[in-house]
């Protein structure tokens, strides 16, 4: 089979899923069936074309030129080969906690929420896969417009709110912000194919450089860098489930990764670090992640205090981006990775404490852990991969992005990734402590989940762990992109020093 053959069923797939769900939504075990069969053969693609960039291929595949210049077409680098590795598995794991939640809670309208759950997968593909600018918005785009229902899946008032925000936020920027961006880049570069060491470099001014930069930092709002960040705490409103595919699998991930795909194949590391026009970038984002981390120590909301961990953790990425370093870029990449496996891991406790104790606020939570060990053992190991406690995967990034901004003494970095961890600390190891050392106030009928909700939560929290002890893929995905994130000369990516 050819790698072109198989990116197009990595698209192809989650949209077969789509298309035939309805045909059996009054018959829920086959409907689900269907979901899980169409997970593991997207898994299965995805791990097909993963040999392939290991092995120093770069597959691609042209499918329409819309005009000269403008043509939807696909091409994998090591950071996209690494996004659709991680959705696509996890997207396992979340459809089979999917089932044992909405069966649990008797949900309404679950077919509706099986489809755009595959809808959201393929845009996620596509995203990830994208060769060029133009193919990454018009699948940035379809993210937004399939998700949309699922914020909105409740149908509460509240809901409603969350989804017109949602809207309005994640529209209104990537069309007034992020598409002129695009336009510019087109113009200025004569392409919007995405290249190593990046297209912009000589072709624009210093100063058009920040402006651009800006457009696209703030324009891609599903990175949630403040202030356009009020849309994720809102969304928790949806169930748990899609605050697991917009926190890890899909929605947030999109936005930190289009955000490093454009600093890396479009502006080029080198070319922002000379320029100097992008250090305001650095700033943005450790206030961003300070600020969340105050904010979720203040949310007794389980849900929202995760949502303000998300909007912290999103900016790590973002912050070793800044530091415009290839050894800042591994970091930042192995922190998708990180974040996606362990914040997956809380929301699925936090669902299951939701299902098997009916309990959604931290104050609550006074020996939940005494009768739900599984549940909120995960949840242990998922907020030290936070916090950066070895040996989980959340200690990595953090650790390459700090050597990193040592060894360009970027103080202020430094200072951010110390603070913030313990402010990490400080909103994760309470609920920890609350769950197995108070003591609860013998509510009845405390009990673990069902076994599709607590199965996929311990078996996240367990890659979190395998993840520190083996990181090879992910970690050879992001040595790649650090490699092809400077300029073709010799980079010291191994010091961390700027060229």
């Amino acid at each position: 089979m050819t790698s072109g053959t198989l990116i197009a069923l990595a698209l192809i797939i989650p949209t077969a899923v789509a298309v035939l769900l309805p045909l059996f939504a009054g018959r829920p075990n086959v409907r689900e069936a269907v979901t899980l069969i169409g997970t593991v053969l997207l898994f299965a693609v995805v791990l097909s074309l993963l040999a392939s960039v290991l092995a120093g291929e770069r597959p691609s595949l042209a499918v329409w030129t819309v005009v000269p210049g403008l043509s939807i077409a696909f091409a994998i680098e090591p950071l996209g080969m690494l996004f659709a590795t991680i959705a696509s598995g996890l997207w396992i794991a979340n459809s089979v906690y999917s089932i044992g939640y909405m069966r649990a809670e008797q949900a309404p309208r679950q077919t509706l929420f099986y489809v755009c759950f595959a809808i959201a997968i393929a845009s996620t593909m596509g995203i990830a896969l994208a060769g060029n600018l133009f193919t990454l918005f018009l699948f940035y785009e379809l993210l937004t417009i399939s998700t949309y229902p699922l914020v909105t899946h409740r149908g509460t008032e509240e809901a409603r709110n969350a989804g017109r925000l949602y809207l309005l936020m994640l529209l209104g920027a990537s069309t007034i912000l992020l598409l002129p961006a695009i336009a510019w880049t087109g113009i200025a570069a004569g392409t919007l194919d995405f290249g190593v060491g990046g297209i912009l470099g000589g072709r624009v001014s210093d100063a058009t450089l920040g402006i651009l930069l800006a457009l696209y930092v703030f324009g891609t709002a599903k990175a949630a860098v403040m202030p356009l960040h009020s849309w994720l705490p809102a969304a928790m409103v949806a169930p748990t489930p899609v605050s697991a595919l917009l926190h890890a699998v899909a929605v947030v991930k999109a936005g930190v990764f289009t955000i490093l795909k454009v600093i890396v194949y479009v502006f080029g590391v080198d070319t922002l670090a000379k320029a100097g026009t992008g250090d305001w970038l650095l700033y943005v984002a450790g206030i961003t992640v300070i600020v969340a981390s105050v904010m979720a120590l203040r949310q007794d909301n389980l849900k929202r205090r995760l949502a303000y961990s998300t909007i912290s953790q999103l900016s790590y990425v973002v912050l070793g981006a800044a530091l415009f370093t290839p050894l800042a870029i591994l970091g930042a990449a192995l922190h998708i990775a990180a974040h996606a496996v362990s914040k997956i891991t809380l929301f699925f406790a936090a669902g299951s404490v939701h299902v098997g104790a009916h309990v959604d606020d931290v104050s609550e939570m006074n020996g939940v852990g005494r009768r739900m060990p599984w549940t909120m053992g995960a949840f242990a190991v998922g907020s030290l991969s936070m916090i950066g406690v070895p040996p989980t995967v959340g200690f990595l990034g953090k650790w390459f992005m700090l050597l990193a901004a040592v060894g360009i003494g970027q103080w202020f970095a430094v200072g951010v990734i110390v603070i913030s961890t313990l402010l990490n600390a400080g909103y994760f190891l309470p609920i920890v402590y609350r769950a197995f050392r108070r003591t609860g106030d013998g509510r009845p009928g405390v009990a673990e989940a069902p076994w599709p909700v607590v199965v996929p939560l311990v078996a996240t929290a367990i890659l979190t762990i395998v993840l520190f002890v083996w990181p090879t893929i992910p970690y050879d995905l992001a040595d790649m992109l650090a490699g092809t994130s400077a300029a073709p000369v010799a980079s010291d990516a191994a010091t961390g020093g700027r060229q």
